[in-house]
């Protein structure tokens, strides 16, 4: 049966706050550049009062992946969970007006909307606080079976991994996604959470993943190595597709009899990393269920990427169904 959607998104619906900050501010706080910490709700309060300037963006890893499969002309929907307050709403509104379905019911009386405060360096590299909020109410009744069922492809956001009862969601999710005979696709997320879960995630793998997404840190972290060709070598056959970014050396695709090394397309200037490995796996999924070839699909990915570090804010600003059409046709 044809899917309804080509990809349904599981993860955490999160309203971000962007700032720029000099490597002194984070290195004053203990904070890891370039990672994700989470944080409490005192936390964050505290964190926010001392940023600078900021602008509010709704993001979330695989809300942002859902987002620039709609702006490449695809079909998405996504589950994740916020609370019945002004940032829920906010999120709610944003994630719809791109066309993308959601109707995961809101949390009423508990926890706000989780909120992540991004801090962006000079060198364009971001430093994520996440306060989960709402998100940690995620269940397995949160998940739609029909949805499952109707998707094309079940991406799931690693990060959901921290919360308890996400975990059992993701799993009724993925066997929900095998028995229709649908694809599943994982996201590492970041290397600390990598560090925090990565038996599990072993586990995971071998058991539902089809397609996986990592960038170089988190594919070595995964097998605790150093050497980036000796991570590719572990996690062949282990998936049916692995899609490792590298940053400026683009992208590896990995399947059990080949390796495809693809370029990245250039960047005029790179501003702000936030989303870009959630816009590459947009536009590689796009091109997946669209049947394109691998590297074209890595490609496609790759192009994604590169509009969403253009800017501040982890989503396109620009439709990206018009960039493809006019980089593809180069």
């Amino acid at each position: 049966m044809a899917a309804t959607y080509d990809v349904l998104a599981i993860g955490n619906a999160i309203v971000d706050v962007l700032a720029h900050a000099e490597e002194s501010f984070l290195a004053e706080r203990g904070m890891p550049k370039g990672g994700m910490v989470l944080i409490d709700s005192d936390q964050a309060d505290a964190l926010y009062r001392e940023m600078g300037p900021a602008v509010e963006s709704s993001g979330g890893s695989a809300a942002n992946t859902v987002a620039g499969i709609a702006s490449l002309g695809g079909s998405a929907a996504f589950i994740g969970k916020v609370a019945d307050d002004i940032l829920g709403r906010v999120f709610r509104h944003d994630i719809t007006a791109i066309g993308a379905h959601y109707t995961t019911e809101s949390l009423v009386g508990g926890a706000p909307t989780a909120r992540c405060l991004v801090l962006i360096t000079p060198d364009a590299e971001r430093t994520m606080s996440t306060y989960l909020g709402a998100c940690t109410a995620l269940t397995p009744e949160d998940i739609d079976e029909d949805l499952v069922r109707a998707s094309a492809v079940t991406y799931i956001e690693g990060y959901l991994w921290d919360q308890p009862h996400a975990k059992d969601a993701i799993v009724r999710a993925a066997c929900a996604a095998k028995e229709a005979k649908r694809k599943v696709s994982l996201s590492l997320s970041d290397p600390f959470c990598v560090e925090r879960h990565r038996e599990e995630f072993l586990e995971l793998i071998d058991g539902f993943v089809d397609i996986l997404f990592a960038n170089e840190a988190e594919l070595k972290a995964l097998y605790e190595l150093d050497d980036f060709d000796a991570a590719v070598a572990q996690v062949r056959g282990h998936a049916e597709v692995a899609a490792v970014t590298r940053g400026a050396k683009g992208s590896v695709v990995i399947t059990g009899g080949d390796v495809l090394a693809v370029p990245v397309d250039a960047v005029d200037r790179v501003v702000d990393t936030t989303g870009a490995g959630d816009l590459y796996a947009a536009g590689f999924l796009f091109g997946y269920t669209r049947g394109y070839e691998l590297a074209e699909c890595a490609r496609i990915g790759g192009i994604a990427a590169g509009e969403v570090i253009s800017h501040v804010g982890p989503r396109p600003e620009k439709p990206l169904a018009d960039l493809i059409k006019e980089r593809l046709a180069v």
